[in-house]
């Protein structure tokens, strides 16, 4: 292999890491929300925050995904 496609590959590697941390870090929100909502105890202010950190993180996947599965045009 050449230093361009050794490069894209330790890349993606990276990118793949990436995505596991942001899913992990979503689902750790998702299921801080659901107990902080049941116990009744947070602030509304606390969720929102919260559930927006979940959106960045949402958002981040995404993108990710998209680097890593290129668009296929049939």
């Amino acid at each position: 292999m050449n230093k361009r496609s050794d490069l894209a590959m330790a890349n993606e590697d990276v990118l793949r890491v990436e995505l596991e941390v942001f899913r992990r870090e979503h689902r750790d929100l998702d299921e801080a929300i659901e107990a902080l909502e049941e116990k009744g105890t947070a602030d509304a202010l606390t969720i929102r925050r919260l559930k927006k950190q979940k959106l960045v993180l949402k958002d981040k996947i995404a993108l990710i995904e998209d680097r890593l599965l290129p668009d296929i045009i049939a």
